[in-house]
């Protein structure tokens, strides 16, 4: 395995610990030395950078988009500290938490820049994560204070029942009506605008405390299997150690991250993965602008921005690609023809290991060059992460864009990127590449999946440890010890170690997983919730990370499932009700009615099923003497009912 050296030696239930060739001799990356929190960084590229653009936004009149106006660092820094005095004149201190809540912008940013000034623990406030994830979230940090999107602050209003024994303080990105003063001081709250706040400070001096690299920079919440959001802490050296290592990748392959990169920022910051990003470009001066909030625009925003980067999650990666197929296909003969022909002698190249920029120059100027245009023009790196990105669209993006396209993988609870994918090595498509230079990893068996991390294809759970870990779970450390175990953190994902030192994510060790959007779905939590309904005796909801919707298999009930049917006209046997289609109408109908009173969100609600009339048994290996449910079995008996599900929807 090329890329890796044995750090660790294999015991009985693990195989070896490895790290990446990178690390060999030097050991681990550690933070750069100096610096010692994220609000080091940032005032080190004010200084080095101070008429450098930062954050930039498209102004919109009259509905229509103009060009990105921008802000530089020196004046981000002004308003920064603004934004901190009058904080500090509010009454919020070092170790508090801050939330914020609402979409990418620059207030964003200014928010959190101003909660890292002062040592305040920012803690990003998001629905995704269920109906009352923002009440539960700011109650359970004690959030002190929260910066909000001005369409969002009746949400946060209509919490305050519950919130405000700990909120004091609401600060609009935009303006604030009369109705909602008034509901804010009913509850006690302070309530102002952006430009309010911003006056408030005056001229109140703020001594910044010290900051160390142990300290919480951000809880960041997740989901788990079931229950609660989990806040994960992370610490200042955390992020530090991961923005070093992203310089370390990103030089291994020849390229540098500087002042002149641009960045898209339109991936919620309320997750690491954007979050880390947004830090690294910063800590190089390079300007970040933001999206318009509509995915339908986003490629419009991108050609406005013409940005350098550029990360996603699949979902948004397999828009592109079907639009850049679908434009492709409405071509003319000949038109189509040259992309085939182009595409085909580039594809082989690369195969053979030239690098994209030297497989095919001809066909980059000629062809390619037009796809280049419609991404800006100026990109040489995509960064895919989130969740797996399906090879043919991997393969498609690494041949036609002219970039460097990038799988990576990653959680919350190691700050973003664990494994990197190395762009220019053919070998590693379909797979998220080997460990980054600042981590150890090694695969831990699971026997109950039939998962040997010691057997000639090693697979296994993947364990990862290192300095860029979490803190650990907020005020839960009984689901910390669950997953920390000697210093090592279990991702419940199941890993296959390939020939080259590349990984290969084969399963989920967990009932919980993401779909293409990078959404996690809580799936016994669904099933207790859709398993209410009488027509259902059994259901097994399926999802995977290259889907963006949940299919499910279904026992009906026999007895409501016929007297439906009778009432309806509708005649035949138990199989052929559960083949007939009103019969599948009426059960999405009953599913969807419950998962709008239950009010999941959408990404929960169920598109497809299946209906089989047998129940799931222990004589077909399905569920245990327990009636547990056998995920890997089941998924293999109904491969062919999944396949033909997500086909008949599409």
């Amino acid at each position: 395995m090329k890329f890796l050296v044995e750090s660790e030696a294999a015991t009985a239930n693990a195989g070896p610990a490895y790290r990446n060739v990178l690390a060999k001799d030097a050991g681990l990356l550690q933070a750069p030395p100096g610096i010692h929190c994220c609000w080091d960084l940032f005032r080190a590229s004010v200084d080095k950078y101070p008429e450098n653009p930062m954050l930039g936004r498209r102004a919109v009149i009259d509905g229509k988009a103009g060009d990105y106006a921008w802000m530089t660092y020196k004046e981000v820094y002004e308003l920064v500290m603004k934004l901190a005095a009058s904080m500090s004149k509010s009454g919020v201190k070092q170790g508090e938490r801050g939330g914020i809540y609402g979409a990418n912008c620059p207030e964003w940013i200014i928010s959190m820049e101003a909660c890292n000034a002062l040592g305040v623990c920012c803690v990003p406030l998001y629905d995704s994560l269920g109906a009352n994830a923002v009440e539960f979230i700011t109650c359970h940090a004690e959030v002190q204070i929260a910066f909000v999107e001005e369409r969002k602050i009746g949400e946060l209003l209509k919490t305050c029942h519950a919130t405000s024994k700990y909120l004091k303080t609401i600060v609009s990105f935009g303006g604030v009506t009369n109705d909602q003063k008034e509901e804010a001081k009913n509850h006690g709250l302070s309530i102002f605008s952006w430009e309010e706040f911003l006056i408030l400070g005056g001229d109140h001096h703020v001594d910044l405390p010290e900051k160390t690299k142990s300290d919480i920079c951000t809880i960041m919440y997740t989901s788990g299997t079931t229950g609660d959001p989990k806040g994960v802490m992370i610490s200042n050296e955390s992020l530090l150690v991961n923005l070093a290592g992203a310089d370390s990748v990103i030089q291994s392959i020849g390229e540098s991250f500087d002042q002149d990169d641009v960045y898209m920022s339109y991936l919620p910051l309320a997750h690491v993965f954007d979050r880390m990003f947004e830090e690294v470009f910063i800590s190089h001066g390079s300007k970040i602008g933001f999206w318009r909030g509509d995915v339908k625009l986003l490629v419009d925003d991108i050609a406005a921005l013409r940005p350098t980067v550029f990360c996603a999650v699949p979902r948004v990666l397999d828009r592109i690609y079907s639009g850049l197929t679908a434009k492709i296909s409405a071509g003319g003969f000949l038109k189509k023809t040259l992309f085939n022909l182009a595409y085909k002698l580039k594809l082989d190249s690369m195969r053979k290991g030239f690098k994209h920029e030297k497989a095919s120059p001809f066909f980059d100027k000629l062809v390619f060059s037009k796809v280049k245009e419609r991404l800006g023009g100026r990109l040489r790196v995509i960064m895919s992460g989130g969740a797996p990105l399906a090879v043919a669209v991997e393969e498609f993006l690494r041949v036609v864009t002219c970039a460097h396209v990038v799988q990576g993988y990653g959680l919350t609870e190691t700050c973003a990127g664990s494994f990197v994918a190395i762009p220019n090595d053919f070998s590693m498509l379909g797979t998220v590449g080997p460990p980054v230079p600042h981590v150890d990893v090694r695969l831990e068996s699971v026997s109950e999946m039939g998962y040997d991390a010691l057997s000639s294809i090693p697979r296994g759970e993947v364990c990862v440890k290192g300095s860029v870990l979490f803190s650990g779970y907020y005020k839960r450390e009984d689901l910390t010890q669950e997953v920390m175990i000697d210093g090592w953190f279990h991702t419940g994902d199941v890993g296959e170690w390939q020939s080259n030192g590349s990984l290969k994510i084969i399963d989920r060790k967990k009932n919980i997983f993401k779909l293409s959007q990078g959404e996690y779905v809580a799936v016994e939590n669904l099933e207790n919730v859709y398993g209410v309904l009488q027509e259902v005796d059994s259901i097994w909801v399926y999802g995977n990370s290259f889907e963006s919707y949940l299919v499910a298999i279904i026992n009906p009930n026999q007895q409501a499932l016929e007297q439906w049917a009778e009432h309806n006209g509708i005649a035949g046997s138990l199989a052929e009700l559960c083949e007939n289609s009103r019969t599948k109408e009426h059960f999405l109908a009953e599913l969807a009615k419950i998962a709008k009173e239950r009010k999941l969100k959408g990404f929960e609600f169920i598109r497809a099923i299946h209906l089989d009339p047998l129940p799931f048994d222990m004589e077909r290996n399905l569920i245990t003497p327990t009636y547990k449910k056998k995920r890997p079995q089941m998924l293999k008996y109904y491969q062919g009912a999944i396949d033909a599900l997500y086909k008949s929807t599409k």
